[in-house]
């Protein structure tokens, strides 16, 4: 194995002091073109990002081409919730900086054109995420354009990177209004109460003669749905008529209009996300809409995948002719491997609700929210190892079982939840400098060290520090002149946000590059199939082994979760015979057949490939 990377993990697992004395390492040098589409979805590190708070490349856009008002450009750059000024033009321009990390893959929030600001008076905020989409086929002016997107998408793939888009289909902006009220008012109307065939509830006029429900799929039964104003009666506000495009989603009759959603069921398919105009997704109509709309963006930009916001508020048949029309039209694209993977909404570590989301609907993989909420919990000391073992063993819940497992994008913390640095902090408010850094970067060896497709999310490379979850964790990455961002000490530097952040020497940068390279070089930990080894029912070890069955490697991986040291005999396949040390305090032979025992210090953690056969 690479030297050089188990050089760097051995310094880097001891602590803040011995990383300062260990250079960075090289970048990875850039593979062709012609062969990054052959890799598998779960050969990707994936690099999380929000374009308007990474890197400023091109100042002329930062209005979006409108005129200099907040309240209309949306741009403010000392608002927490208002657009900064970060394009694409800087994300471009910083791929060095991203590949170094042994990034293989970007994910960005939705670059499609938003609508700038909306809020009720007082509590306006802008569209900087993405996701308040009136324009589904160009790019965001704030962003710059769709030359600009085709010559980034060129950069990374010329690179061998590939290029993930975050999706929409749920929802658009919030433009319909309805008649009965301000938008305070829009409680949900559900199906039972407010029927397709009756107008202001079940005692109400007639309407939609012989309409039979979006259960009957037919087109002679769509034919038949032509009044949207069975709950509530929508309407266009003028000067917003044709605001939407492709233009069929200017009409109110292919969205659900029913009100807010209070997120539990049928509301949660069937009710607008947060006052955003949901999308009649059972409807043909928008059905074949959405796969126009997304398969264009294949056509033209050749990108590699799909994370598909707010998933779980759409129904599992749309999923299903979705999905498989997508991996076609990429196919017929020349991109074989189109990793899709859906946001299923959760914080706890029971991975039931995502495994159901791949039963249930064709969606092939779900971000693996279970993980990041063991993973959170486990590092601060607020769960047990147990509660990761107990997830790895569900793995056969999904649909395809523990090999679908293989291929969920795991992650640390993310731009709803929060950042993993701000639940490591908030549950260990005595603990040093020196703490969290080790901390962190326990939690960097689970994400890459056990299965799943790591996700970096922006910043956490730079010891980022959120103060809570939305808008306080989407910190800028270029000088940040938000007060609320910059009076955060980060952890691993004394750098604030109120400098640029694209500092390659970081310890977690080093770290999150040397791990990388490991992953890279060593199949057991991409394709390697887990068995749960050992683990405490409070904090302290979590041990489990991976093999790959097509090269024979089996990789022995052990976390110390506790403030004191741990020396523990651990059960390992008898046909091991050696062991190699890849990263951490790995023993120098084993203890006996069937056995190694880990020393391993506080926050500790261990990578070894075990070699050769017992007595050989």
């Amino acid at each position: 194995m690479i030297r050089t990377a188990a050089f760097l993990l051995t310094a880097l697992s001891l602590g803040a002091a011995a990383c300062a004395q260990t250079p960075p390492p090289a970048a990875a040098a850039p593979v062709s073109e012609s062969g990054f589409r052959d890799r598998l979805p779960e050969d990707e590190v994936i690099y999380f990002v929000l374009p308007d708070r990474f890197a400023n490349g091109d100042t002329a856009n930062d209005l979006g081409g409108y005129k200099a008002d907040r309240l209309t450009s949306g741009y403010d750059p000392e608002h927490k919730g208002f657009y900064h000024g970060g394009d694409l033009a800087g994300l471009t321009g910083k791929l060095d900086y991203i590949q170094g990390m042994g990034v293989t893959a970007v994910w960005f929030a939705p670059i499609f054109k938003n609508k700038p600001v909306q809020g009720p008076k007082g509590d306006e905020s802008a569209g900087y995420h993405g996701y308040w989409v009136t324009d589904f086929t160009q790019v965001d002016p704030h962003f710059g354009t769709n030359a600009e997107f085709k010559a980034f998408v060129d950069a990374a793939h010329a690179r061998g990177m590939k290029v993930y888009m975050d999706i929409i289909t749920n929802h658009t902006a919030d433009v319909i209004r309805y008649r009965e009220g301000d938008a305070a008012q829009y409680a949900y109307r559900s199906l039972g109460e407010y029927p397709y065939s009756t107008r202001d509830g079940v005692n109400g006029a007639a309407i939609n003669p012989g309409f039979l429900g979006h259960e009957v799929d037919t087109p002679e039964n769509w034919a038949k749905l032509t009044d949207p104003a069975y709950a509530y009666t929508p309407y266009v506000p003028r000067g917003e008529e044709q605001v939407k495009m492709p233009a069929w989603l200017n009409d109110p009759q292919y969205y659900h209009n029913r009100g807010d959603t209070f997120w539990v069921g049928e509301s949660a398919v069937f009710g607008d996300f947060a006052g955003l105009d949901d999308l009649f997704t059972e409807h043909p109509r928008v059905l074949a809409g959405m796969i126009d709309i997304y398969g264009s963006w294949i056509d033209r930009f050749g990108i590699d995948g799909f994370r598909i916001d707010t998933a779980k508020h759409v129904n599992p048949e749309f999923w299903d002719a979705f999905v498989p029309a997508m991996t076609q039209r990429a196919a017929a694209a020349g991109i074989p491997n189109f990793h899709m993977f859906g946001e299923v909404a959760t914080q706890d570590v029971d991975p039931a609700l995502l495994a159901r989301w791949t039963r249930i609907s064709a969606l092939p993989t779900n971000l693996d929210m279970a993980f990041a909420a063991a993973a959170q919990g486990i590092v601060s000391g607020k769960m047990p190892p147990a509660a990761m073992a107990r997830m790895l063993e569900d793995d056969p819940l999904y649909q395809g079982g523990a090999k679908t497992a293989l291929r969920l994008p795991t992650f640390l913390g993310n731009h709803d939840f929060g950042r993993f640095s701000m639940f490591v902090k908030q549950a260990n408010p005595g603990a040093d400098e020196e703490e969290l850094l080790q901390r962190l970067m326990l939690g960097n060896a689970l994400l890459i060290g056990l299965r799943g497709v790591p996700v970096i999310y922006y910043g956490d490379e730079q010891g980022f520090v959120s103060d809570g979850n939305d808008q306080l964790a989407r910190e800028d990455m270029f000088e940040s002149r938000v007060a609320a961002y910059n009076d955060n000490d980060l952890i691993g530097s004394d750098a604030t946000t109120a400098q640029d952040n694209f500092d390659p020497s970081h310890p977690l940068y080093r770290q999150i590059a040397a791990l990388a390279e490991l992953r890279a070089d060593n199949p057991a930990l991409r394709y390697g199939e887990t068995v749960i080894r050992d683990y405490d029912t409070e904090p302290g070890l979590l041990a489990v082994t991976r093999h790959d069955p097509a090269s024979g490697q089996r990789i022995l991986l052990a976390y110390n979760s506790s403030a004191s040291a741990i020396t523990r005999a651990v059960a390992i396949d008898y046909r091991s015979g050696g062991i190699n040390p890849l990263a951490g305090q790995c023993p120098a032979a084993l203890a006996a057949p069937g056995s190694a025992v880990i020393t391993l210090p506080p926050f500790g953690y261990a990578i070894c490939e075990l070699t050769g056969k017992a007595g050989g």
